[in-house]
């Protein structure tokens, strides 16, 4: 099972996207302000070039993580790797080869994910940097659109 390189770099980019909808001032940016303690002349620091630089190559490894997650024929060839020309990976790939290559399935994939691995690290986070429920909920939100649309794109792109 190849990776689809085209369907990655698109799903790299909707961290990006959904970031500036997500923390735009007028949808819950300010809310995650005042909950995480930002001020407009924090937010002004930083080098922005290289802020985004490293998102997006950060978003590329996030992606190819999460193609794995939501095609489950990958597991499959992981299993017979690698001898992908054993009978047994054939059968298997030739009933169920497409099976639940979806955008919904992808969704839910990309969205559980979140909810199972991106609530519990960002939540003890938040607890030890002692950030109250609306900051993990913000924050969390975020992360399940994002995955839900990152799984949708590369489980759905067939």
């Amino acid at each position: 099972m190849e990776m689809n390189f085209l369907a990655i770099a698109v799903a790299a980019i909707v961290p990006l996207i959904i970031g500036a909808i997500w923390y735009n001032p007028k949808v819950l940016g300010t809310a995650w302000m005042k909950a995480s303690g930002m001020t407009e002349e924090k937010m002004k620091s930083g080098n922005i070039a290289v802020i985004f630089g490293i998102t997006l190559i950060l978003s590329v490894l996030l992606a190819m993580t999460v193609n794995g997650m939501v095609i489950h024929q990958i597991a499959a060839s992981q299993v017979a790797f690698p001898d992908l020309e054993a009978e047994t990976y054939k059968a298997f790939m030739a009933e169920f080869g497409n099976a639940h290559r979806n955008f919904r399935h992808g969704a839910l994939h990309g969205a559980i994910g979140a909810l199972f691995f991106v609530l519990p690290v960002l939540g003890i986070n938040a607890l030890f940097e002692r950030k109250g429920w609306k900051y993990i909920l913000i924050n969390v939100g975020y992360w399940v659109v994002t995955l839900a649309i990152m799984g949708s794109i590369l489980c759905g792109w067939v």
